[in-house]
């Protein structure tokens, strides 16, 4: 046994050696921002005012768009091409969606982060862009298949590991990095604590705080161990709204009490990891702020909260300004100006780019924003390119997009996650697991919602083919979300030629025609076997079904673990990670958070 001596010996040793690490990480910090503040000096003011800016374009090449690109470019941005806007504004950041036709395939995606590289680094004192996506996986993704596509947020917190949410980051993040993409907009630090959420729900870990916190850090150690910068989002926390903020501005009566008990704790979690970026809430939290300004434009949330008493000096993004939620008080040229001021560092898709760009540079040279606050989200921004080896190399290498995107390793992960997240809420009579010996012939009925990536699905053939790889013979009928009388006569008709039936529901309201069609098809007498494909509270809605799953997406890697359950080839692991009340009672849960039932 050491003696104490030796201890202490060896742990003034330690504390010399932590202090040296300290004292060289010190010394290399501001050797590297003295590095950016020259690259900064010699940045003309218009060149400073686009860093801060980060903006869809359309076409799947920076220099060569499709015609249809073209003109969508002319009409929204008043240029032809990707290369056309980064001359024209310089800005640091291009962010990727599906709709803006950037995400055709992987080396699509590859060649079109090099085009935007060469395009920036081609002009004068050229800084290379920060490209970003929101790539949450679940229900929001931008890239699709070939690459992996993972279970979504409540799924993982369905399967509560801490380990496949780290796995989830560092594999996800490697195919990002490895297409150019550097900065993801994942993941959702809300705690969905409001069953009727439009815009969060299964975006969310689940609605216990300290779940939600581990599960997100988790995650975000994962990114950017894969060196993708993760972001925590939407703060100061969207999770208990009944307002999707795309489309109203929502209001979140929390006090300040229950913030720092509810919303605050992933977000001191995300930062205790080092999240890269912070994504702001075009949320109203008079509590916080009673001014009537969204969360994103609030001075006292964003450099008071945020920055001041939960030390974040890292980048702090904005929801997309073209959200109606931050458009409600102010027009578009100012809200680029006051999220500035109140201490925001990247404006992230204002809807008409040139008012915004121009607004800001008129406010710094008219003197109500100053040049230093300007370069302080500058510096901010460089510091973060630095860290994620941009400056060094923004490329991306052809060859390395077909070792990393979607091998068949990944794939298997992504498949082994999510078995571990189907989650059996109902299992009466021991129905489930099926066995083609008693029930091959399977129809397949219900909603088919658009693949979150476009690449997917639909739904219902999904699970078929996945049933039927399973020994069972399964047909599919699409439903739809609001079938028809006409539709529900077909799928009770073609289930009396099926031993059971597979139905999968789609956000189940007391006045949805899904209740009918459930109800006809329980009433046929064969056994129903039904899946909620997004929102878990479906199953409040359905006392009548026999055997029911949560899946808690549409995405072909959670139908194919529910198939497997459904199969008795996976065990149902899942728990449930938020609760389910009772439609006409909320405040009696008929399903608590850790339900699931087993084999």
């Amino acid at each position: 046994m050491p003696s104490r001596r030796t201890v202490l010996a060896a742990g003034a040793g330690l504390t010399t050696a932590l202090a040296t690490a300290f004292t060289l990480g010190d010394t290399a910090r501001a050797d590297a921002d003295r590095r950016l503040r020259a690259l900064i000096s010699r940045m003309t003011l218009e060149e400073k005012v686009g860093q801060v800016f980060v903006t869809r374009v359309y076409g799947h090449s920076a220099t060569a768009p499709d015609q249809a690109d073209v003109d969508a470019n002319l009409a929204e941005l008043g240029v032809r091409t990707a290369a056309e806007l980064i001359a024209r504004y310089r800005v640091g950041g291009i962010i990727y969606f599906t709709w803006a036709h950037n995400t055709r395939d992987p080396l699509q995606i590859a060649d079109l982060s090099n085009g935007l590289q060469r395009a920036s680094l081609g002009q004068p004192r050229g800084l290379p862009v920060l490209v970003s996506t929101d790539q949450e996986h679940g229900i929001v993704a931008r890239v699709g298949e070939p690459a992996t596509l993972f279970p979504g947020a409540m799924a993982i917190g369905a399967g509560g590991s801490r380990a496949d949410a780290r796995t989830l980051g560092r594999v996800a993040g490697g195919e990002l990095r490895a297409m150019g993409v550097r900065q993801d907009y994942s993941p959702v630090a809300d705690v969905n604590v409001n069953p009727a959420n439009p815009v969060i729900g299964v975006r969310s870990f689940g609605a216990d705080p300290t779940a939600v916190a581990e599960l997100a850090a988790a995650e975000i150690r994962g990114y950017q161990a894969a060196g993708v910068a993760a972001t925590a989002k939407h703060f100061p926390g969207h999770g208990d709204t009944a307002v999707d903020s795309h489309y109203g501005f929502p209001v979140i009566t929390h006090t300040r009490e229950v913030w720092e008990k509810l919303d605050a704790v992933p977000f001191r979690a995300a930062i205790a990891a080092g999240v890269d970026s912070i994504m702001t809430a075009h949320i109203l939290v008079p509590a916080l702020d009673d001014s009537g300004d969204p969360a994103t434009l609030s001075l006292p949330v964003v450099t008071g909260l945020l920055r001041e008493r939960l030390g974040y000096d890292g980048v702090v993004v904005t929801d997309a300004l073209d959200m109606a939620g931050v458009r409600t008080k102010y027009g578009d040229d100012r809200v680029p100006v006051l999220a500035l001021k109140a201490g925001v560092d990247q404006l992230l898709n204002p809807p008409k780019l040139d008012v915004a760009w121009n607004a800001v540079l008129r406010a710094v040279r008219d003197g109500e924003l100053t040049e230093a606050r300007l370069e302080e989200s500058v510096l901010r921004i460089l510091r973060l390119k630095d860290r994620l080896g941009l400056l060094a190399d923004p490329y991306v290498s052809r060859d390395r997009v077909g070792r990393t995107v979607g091998t068949k390793a990944h794939l298997a992960t992504a498949d082994r996650i999510a078995e571990r997240t189907t989650t059996l809420l109902v299992n009466e009579g021991s129905l489930l697991p099926l066995s083609p010996r008693t029930h091959r012939r399977l129809l397949v009925v219900g909603a088919d919602p658009a693949s979150p990536s476009g690449t997917t699905g639909p739904p219902t053939g999904v699970l078929a083919a996945a049933l039927t790889g399973r020994g069972f013979t399964a047909t599919a009928l699409s439903t739809g979300t609001a079938p028809s009388a006409a539709t529900i006569a077909r799928a009770v008709t073609a289930a009396g030629e099926a031993d059971a039936v597979v139905v999968g529901t789609y956000n189940v309201t007391a006045t949805s025609p899904q209740r009918t069609l459930v109800e006809q098809l329980v009433a046929t007498g064969r056994p129903v076997v039904a899946v909620a494909v997004r929102n878990p509270y479906d199953v409040a809605q359905l006392p009548s079904v026999q055997a029911y799953l949560a899946s808690y997406s549409w995405t072909d890697v959670e139908l194919r673990a529910a198939a497997g359950v459904i199969a008795g080839a996976v065990e149902p692991r899942g728990r449930l990670p938020v609760p389910v009340q009772r439609p006409d009672d909320p405040a009696s849960v008929m399903y608590p958070i850790g339900h699931g039932l087993r084999y």
